[in-house]
């Protein structure tokens, strides 16, 4: 296992040249480097957040829904039947007209008869839109918690006037509490995110999502291990600024306010564009490709995550045309339809439109979700 260990943590691979595991060990008095052990924290805190959700939910998100007239609506279960019961959760959720035929005359029932139980039987699974809206409510509530943290954390530290800051003194740069905080809760909310996973209603994009979210906690971890915190707080920061107000627009959708949906829809779509097509490349990466190669000098993991940015600039201008796209079209419709949102809905759109195969786009479109973001924090 050490020997494992020794391989992974390889100091030539992670860190700068002649830099050690071993200089952030001891430092002087009143200074403190990250340390993998601070990540242990967000374990705890998670399961905070987690409970926090549970009760957010209950007790406000639940009641909010009530006063805006959101039901949880009473579908129609299907009929009992072992033999359907096991093809749909061991074969097929949408068997065709030969699974079909062969069913039919397994258990003597009509096509048609068979069509309705399965329609009825995803029905089921379907979270209702209260459940939407509660879940939209407390995503909206934490994401404007930490980008309010988060950008007045950022305006008292000097690396967001002069991003070269991040840089200077790399990678024997102090840990300041704010900055632990911030970083250590936006851990802790994906790892909530992953328990969450198993006792929310399950999607298809469970296995994806999980992953994603997998990825998205290794990679926060690790670069906060090897201090490279400061510009990743910024990215952070950036990317924040959009995830609430897609949020908001949510929440006007479910409750059916048309018209401040639309509107919140466009913000967000300006914010976004704004901050990932200008924002992100002209001052973000701007200091990672640059400013980093010109003050540290590049190393095997600089290469690695500056290629993360990169791959994450192309998602992002896909992602933004994909977006103008529904925002001209609610122009000239006058109204943002819900099948557009950028979910299960705007995968099925975007297959419609480009007839894309499903699996290679599913997980494109899962990782340039909001949470991909955090995904290529390096």
């Amino acid at each position: 296992m050490a020997a494992l260990s020794a391989w992974f943590w390889n100091e030539k691979f992670w860190l700068p040249h002649n830099v050690t595991w071993a200089d952030f060990a001891d430092p002087a008095p009143g200074v403190e480097y990250p340390k993998a052990g601070h990540l242990l924290t967000a374990l705890p805190l998670a399961l905070g957040i987690f409970a926090v959700r549970i009760l957010f939910e209950r007790f406000i998100a639940g009641p909010c829904a009530y006063i805006l007239h959101i039901h949880a609506e009473v579908s129609r279960k299907a009929q009992q039947n072992p033999v359907l019961e096991k093809v749909f959760t061991c074969v097929t959720k949408c068997p065709d007209s030969r699974q079909l035929n062969g069913l039919a005359k397994q258990l003597d029932w009509e096509v048609r008869k068979l069509q309705r139980w399965f329609r009825h039987r995803r029905n089921q699974d379907k979270p209702t839109t209260r459940t939407k809206f509660c879940e939209s409510m407390w995503r909206f509530t934490f994401y404007l918690c930490i980008f309010t943290y988060g950008f007045c954390f950022l305006w008292q530290s000097p690396w967001m006037w002069d991003t070269r800051q991040c840089w200077y003194n790399y990678p024997y740069q102090v840990l300041t509490p704010g900055l632990y905080h911030y970083y250590v809760t936006e851990l802790a909310f994906y790892w909530s995110l992953m328990f969450s996973q198993f006792t929310d209603i399950k999607r298809k994009d469970f296995l994806i999502m999980f992953v994603h979210h997998l990825a998205t906690v290794s990679l926060i971890s690790f670069s906060y291990v090897i201090n490279m915190a400061r510009v990743g707080t910024l990215i952070l920061c950036v990317h924040d600024a959009s995830d609430f107000l897609l949020e908001a627009a949510k929440l006007a959708n479910y409750a059916k306010y048309q018209r401040l949906c639309d509107f919140l829809f466009v913000m967000f779509g300006a914010a976004f564009i704004g901050t990932r097509l200008i924002i992100y490349p002209f001052w973000i990466l701007n200091s990672t490709m640059f400013e980093s190669w010109e003050l540290v000098g590049p190393f095997p993991s600089w290469w690695l995550f500056n290629s993360l940015l990169l791959v994450l600039q192309v998602l992002h201008i896909i992602w933004s045309y994909l977006i103008a796209r529904i925002a001209f079209k609610a122009l000239m419709r006058g109204k943002v339809r819900n099948t557009y949102w950028p979910t299960e809905g705007m995968l099925q759109y975007f297959l419609g439109q480009y007839n894309i195969t499903s699996t290679s786009l599913c997980m494109i479109l899962k990782l340039m979700t909001n949470n991909f973001i955090y995904v290529c924090l390096q």
